[in-house]
């Protein structure tokens, strides 16, 4: 059989057949359009080892001699009781192509199963992989793992993945790689705080702008296992799968699985070019959220400033209140008002009311209506908090159904069986139950018909731990349902966007940003936590899809307080919004949020479009990060036109006593550009606390022109900032 190559964006994915299964020969660089005769790879034998050579396959098999982790374990059932068998012997029975697309089908009729994988080179080079396996047999096969690797080049010596908190969420941690498996376990029920978004392994020292990675992701909202694994041969191999619970998945004869999509990027340009290849994927999309700068046949929609009510009053909901603040809201530019936790029935704290999903008459006796209207009136779109996936002891519909409430065995609530341990004064209900889905369906879906509601916050505030249906593991079904929940809501319900929010950034993944419009990064609005954790998070997802708040003077998680601009800054490079009782905010701070609303609505469309770029700086109390207009360069873009916008930010005191010159990446080298300073400037409140300088650059005051080459080779001085605090630079191509 021909082996199969895939090409696209700088990438190739070849495979061979020659060992009588699927083997993944090179991934990584683009080798054009002709390939040798793949025998030539043939590897030596060494003493004591096995007399063949050991396939990489697509499935790595125990039956090939793999000697590392095997992609399927899993065994049959036979009269009730598990049978010992020894490894699938799965090889091609065919592989068909179409484009950058594949199909490639193995099967052991001994074992009597089939594994089907499907992979999709796209056209921004990031590679989408998964398998389907049926059983062929005439028993039961319960299903252990199914997992999807792909294996990394020789000169991958380095492991870069991510982990985190509730509030410090996808801080990168590094490792050399090493003989052995290091593996990434999330058991939350859901992705969880400390899941890693990304598995990166790449070149010695690679960086934001310089090393080979090879980097994957998987696109699952359940329990899941991340993994590098190298064996003694040394190969390595990267890539993920569920993790299933004991005897969670046993597929009857002729029943399937399938596992999550396994996305893989390679890059030679560093960290930035795997998120470019992720970025493409993402806004190919035909539902994804378009930028404001549209074409004439999909026009687009600008993503607008949010305001959400949480950190502005709490569960103080009050109707005069809540009107005030959105004229105060409408007044500086919001064009989304978002009514947080505590408007139905019987939430008045975090331990009562989850599940009684009605408004409650007692604090909105006429509904809400009188409040989205008043929103809507002042021409914003209007947003609610829910939290369907959970319940309260304390709520009407446990009272009425106690047996929807998840357990760890067989024994219901209701029928005296133990319950996990609360987390927030919350449990979850069992979507698996099908009465127990269609009642939460119809409330949601009843809300959005009778309301005109265009937004949902869709929270889910606690790890599903000890979680089971009936007395078996259930973690696989109710990710499922919950999924189902979404997709049925979005088809009821096409034009009302949805957020996911889970405690934070508990559940951000590729699988529920299938269903949702944007993902809440971090509980955190604290500025300077936010920079690391809104810099990891963009290193998959783009800033359009992710929520970035500005938040009070005094951080409501951390007690630190930072100037406006600081958060003001950090907030720009996402999808900008407010957490803050906004009608306090008056005088120059005013005037200044103002100034900086206006700011993200000019340039929201290029920072929602543009490619992200991100410098390597030698001193680590900096950062300069920034978004660069696609196409902008010296033939077919106009003059005038704003090309950049970069952010330096100082998150600590500097060893060094001036900033010294700067360079800036990821401009066109062959165009010139006016760079300026556009917030803070003279006359904004904060201005003179940013700066810590006698004078500052020369070029500071009235800007400067200079080249792309010249700025990324030589810089610009840039001015002593203060430690948490930022600067905003324009670039305009001339």
């Amino acid at each position: 059989m021909d082996p199969l190559h895939l090409r696209s964006a700088g990438t190739s994915l070849v495979m061979s057949f020659d060992s009588g299964e699927a083997e993944v020969i090179h991934w990584g660089a683009d080798l054009g359009s002709t390939l040798p005769d793949l025998a030539i790879l043939g590897e030596p034998i060494p003493h004591s080892a096995i007399d063949a050579n050991v396939p990489a396959g697509l499935l790595p098999q125990a039956s090939s001699s793999w000697r590392g982790r095997p992609a399927l374990r899993g065994h049959r059932i036979a009269d009730g009781v598990s049978g010992l068998d020894f490894s699938a012997r799965l090889r091609t029975v065919t592989a068909s192509a179409e484009g950058n697309s594949a199909v490639i089908v193995q099967t052991d009729s001994d074992a009597g199963l089939t594994v089907s994988s499907a992979l999709t080179l796209h056209d921004g080079g990031l590679l989408e992989l998964r398998h389907t396996l049926t059983n062929d047999g005439a028993t039961p096969y319960q299903l252990d793992e199914l997992g999807t690797v792909l294996p990394v080049a020789p000169d991958a010596v380095e492991l870069l993945d991510l982990t985190g908190r509730w509030c410090r969420e996808r801080h990168p941690q590094r490792r050399p790689i090493q003989q052995g498996t290091w593996v990434r376990t999330g058991r939350h029920g859901r992705t969880g705080h400390d899941s890693s978004l990304l598995f990166a392994a790449g070149t010695a020292g690679f960086g934001n702008r310089h090393g080979k990675v090879w980097a994957t992701h998987l696109a699952w909202s359940g329990n899941h296992e991340q993994f590098a694994d190298s064996i003694g041969d040394g190969r390595t191999m990267i890539g993920g799968s569920e993790l299933l619970g004991p005897a969670e998945v046993i597929l009857a004869p002729g029943a399937s699985y399938t596992t999550p999509a396994l996305f893989a990027a390679y890059s030679d340009r560093g960290l930035d070019g795997i998120s470019e290849a992720f970025y493409s994927w993402f806004r190919s999309r035909p539902h994804h959220v378009l930028p404001a700068t549209g074409t004439a046949t999909t026009p687009g929609k600008p993503r607008p400033v949010v305001l959400n009510t949480w950190e502005a009053v709490y569960f103080d909901h009050n109707l005069a209140t809540l009107i005030e603040l959105a004229d105060s809201a409408a007044d500086l530019g919001v064009e989304r008002f978002v009514l947080d936790d505590g408007w139905f029935r019987g939430r008045r704290d975090d331990h009562a009311g989850l599940g009684d999903w009605y408004v409650d008459e007692s604090l909105w006796p006429d509904g809400l209506t009188p409040l989205i209207d008043a929103v809507t009136s002042l021409g914003m779109e209007f947003g609610l908090w829910v939290e369907p996936e959970m319940v309260n002891l304390d709520s009407d519909i446990v009272r009425a159904h106690p047996e929807w409430i998840v357990g760890p065995s067989v024994q219901s609530y209701k029928e005296g069986g133990r319950l996990p341990i609360e987390w927030r004064n919350q449990h979850v209900i069992d979507l698996v139950n099908p009465d127990a889905w269609q009642y939460i369906f119809e409330r949601v879906d009843s809300l959005l018909r009778e309301n005109n509601i265009s937004y949902l916050k869709w929270d889910q505030n606690r790890d599903q731990l000890e979680h089971g249906h009936a007395g078996r593991s259930s973690v696989h079904e109710q990710t499922l349902a919950a999924y189902r929940l979404f997709d049925e809501l979005k088809k009821s319900h096409p034009g009302v966007e949805i957020e996911s929010c889970s405690s934070g950034g508990a559940r951000v993944d590729l699988g529920i940003l299938e269903r949702t419009d944007r993902i809440w990064a971090s509980d955190c609005n604290d500025a300077l936590e936010r920079q690391t954790i809104q810099r990891w998070t963009g290193l998959v997802v783009p800033p359009e899809l992710v929520g970035g708040h500005v938040g009070p003077t005094t951080s409501h998680t951390t007690a630190r307080t930072h100037d406006l601009s600081f958060r003001a800054i950090t907030a720009l490079f996402g999808h900008f919004g407010m957490e803050w009782d906004v009608r306090g905010v008056q005088g120059a701070e005013r005037e200044e949020l103002k100034r900086f609303i206006a700011l993200y609505k000019e340039h929201r469309g290029l920072i929602h479009s543009g490619r992200m770029v991100r410098a390597d700086m030698s001193d680590d109390s900096l950062m300069l990060h920034g978004v660069v207009a696609s196409g902008v360069g010296p033939a077919g873009s106009a003059p005038g036109t704003t090309a950049a916008l970069f952010a330096l930010v100082s998150t600590g005191t500097a060893f060094a006593e001036q900033t010294g010159r700067i360079t800036i990446p990821g401009l066109d080298a062959d165009r010139d550009y006016r760079v300026e300073a556009v917030f803070p400037t003279p006359g904004d409140a904060d201005y003179a606390h940013t700066f810590t300088q006698v004078q500052p650059p020369a070029w500071l005051a009235d800007g400067a022109v200079a080249g792309g080459r010249f700025l990324a080779e030589v810089g610009l001085p840039m001015p002593i900032l203060n430690p948490e605090h930022a600067l905003v630079l324009r670039f305009t191509a001339l």
